[in-house]
């Protein structure tokens, strides 16, 4: 294969590259890269069909030759002699127009996923975009300040303007006979109508007459859209997950998570195992200790969230963890959580009215995305979201990680109870990325999926809300790799830390677990995999992918 692959890059070098008067390949730069980054995204936005964007199959096709010819010019680029950033940037790029590739030949979520004409997000994701295929026009609603202004409502009014096309288009391009994926995405149309009736209710009393005729236009379309995937929802009956070949090249070839569909079931099944066991053992440790209260009150709640962002905050800084900027405290502080009553909390509630400190060490996302708000990194290709949710190694791997690491370097030296919610959390990640291989290698429903998810998840947790059951699992289905990635991602990041640490002691260096973490960050958030070979030199994950 790695034969094949230097050929194939011959050839395209002798197709495509510029050749001087010698005959000899001339030696690409770092900034032709950028502009081919730069020509590739303005590519994979696509064009406008009644204003809305078209997916149409004859387009599609006729993008994907048009991507396909400019990778053919990636790939003829002679990166040897870069530095390695600037070779990593080339794999990003080249991850990128993969996932491109990958998309118009299997996943085809415009053709098998009624869920990818979901148009209406209420709430900021967690990650640099959102999660799982999302078409390129979608209204972000948690974006307005309510009540609307007369510029604001303008611009809900153009925005909403896309929804009646785009649903006329849903009903030509949904030809696909992934049964599951279907019967799952009615769920996201109909939550959309929901909204748009709330939002309706909403202006009533001070929306324009423009911005009223658009949602009434938005809930019209939308009911009918529904309406038209239950009659046809009744004729499906293929499955809906990609297969484990496809899911290996997959995560190799689009997500550089070095890994077959195997191998990550044999990482996960040891990562529940030595969750459990750890639980376990912490309880054991316990023992003599009070058990745990939840907050109970509002009152209490506030307390117990005030002192856990304060403590968390606290131990990074003195402990030295990672260097803590002003824009961290109120990017934790916006997410911190309101009280829930005990009957209506779901797992991550359940664990936050205990201890938030486990959740807060995961919303290390919220400091990435600040970070990426006040210190936009200064290469372009790195500067904002990788697309196709590459980013989930990085950012999800990064988050669960932390959970751990935080732990280790002694955040709960002071209340060991609550070492059992991070254990309890880690198990429930490794449980519900189980499942979703299963899903996707076809060897498991949707349902029996969660059921590994709902079952292997410790103290019945996860039993108490089947709507965030039901929302992780279809979002995985949807998105190959994105439930295993909190635990890939953690693996890929403790091997970053292993060879970094290895290197400093064979250099005769200390390692300062802040060194590590600031140079993370300061990578950006592309790929483990990518960021362990600029960190540590060690570049055998890459290799292994791409020989």
């Amino acid at each position: 294969m790695g034969i094949f692959r230097s050929l194939q890059k011959l050839w395209v070098v002798i197709l495509v590259s510029s050749v001087s008067l010698t005959g000899a390949v001339q030696a690409s730069t770092h900034g032709e890269l950028v502009a081919l980054f730069k020509e590739w995204r303005q590519l994979e936005t696509p064009t406008l069909l009644n204003g809305a964007p078209d997916y149409t199959a004859a387009v599609m096709t006729q993008r994907h030759q048009k991507v396909m010819a400019l990778r053919d010019k990636l790939m003829a680029m002679d990166i040897e002699s870069w530095p390695v950033a600037d070779q990593a940037d080339w794999h990003v790029v080249r991850a990128e127009m993969n996932g491109f590739d990958f998309n118009h030949r299997v996943l085809k979520p415009w053709v098998r996923d009624p869920a990818f004409y979901n148009s209406i997000w209420t709430y900021k994701s967690d990650v640099p975009a959102h999660e799982g295929p999302t078409h390129h026009a979608v209204v972000e609603l948690w974006t307005y300040e309510f009540p609307l202004s007369a510029d604001e409502q303008a611009r809900l009014t153009k925005e909403l303007a896309v929804i009646p096309p785009l649903n006329d288009q849903a009903k030509v391009n949904l030809t696909g006979n992934a049964r599951e994926l279907w019967i799952a995405g009615i769920r996201d149309i109909r939550e959309q109508y929901d909204i748009l009736k709330g939002l309706q209710e909403d202006v009533r009393d001070y929306g324009n007459d423009a911005l009223n005729v658009a949602i009434t236009a938005a809930m019209t379309s939308t009911e009918n859209l529904i309406s038209w995937l239950e009659v046809e929802g009744q004729k499906k009956t293929g499955p809906s997950g990609i297969g484990k070949e496809n899911y290996t090249w997959y995560q190799q070839n689009v997500h550089l998570v070095p890994m077959t569909w195997d191998q990550e079931v044999t990482l996960l099944k040891r990562e529940l195992d030595r969750a459990w066991s750890s639980l376990k053992l912490e309880e054991h440790r316990n023992r003599d200790l009070p058990p745990l209260q939840s907050a109970d009150t509002p009152e209490d709640f506030e307390k117990l969230t005030d002192a856990a962002v304060d403590k968390l905050l606290t131990f990074l800084d003195v402990k030295e963890v990672v260097t803590v900027p002003d824009y961290f405290r109120p990017a934790l502080e916006a997410k911190k959580g309101s009280f829930v009553p005990k009957d209506k909390r779901n797992f991550f509630y359940i664990g936050m009215h205990y201890d938030p400190l486990p959740l807060y060490s995961h919303f290390y996302h919220w400091f990435e995305l600040a970070r990426m708000e006040y210190e936009p990194h200064e290469r372009d290709i790195r500067r904002g979201s990788v697309l196709y949710n590459i980013f989930d190694s990085r950012n999800e791997g990064t988050a669960t990680g932390v959970e751990e690491i935080f732990m280790h370097a002694g955040l709960y030296d002071d209340n060991p109870r609550g070492r059992e919610i991070v254990y309890i959390m880690l198990a429930q990640r490794a449980a519900r990325g189980l499942g979703s291989l299963y899903a996707h290698a076809n060897m498991m429903t949707m349902e029996e999926a969660g059921e590994i998810h709902m079952n292997y998840t410790p103290r019945g947790w996860m039993k108490t809300e089947k709507d965030l059951l039901i929302f992780e699992q279809h979002l995985y289905l949807r998105q190959p790799g994105y439930g295993t990635s909190y635990i890939t991602g953690k693996y890929l990041l403790e091997r970053a830390m292993a060879d970094y640490a290895r290197i400093k002691e064979e250099n005769n260096e200390v390692f300062r677990l802040k060194d590590f973490f600031d140079e993370l960050n300061s990578i950006g958030g592309i790929p483990v995999s990518l960021g362990r070979w600029q960190m540590t030199g060690v570049k055998d994950d890459i290799n292994s992918i791409f020989p």
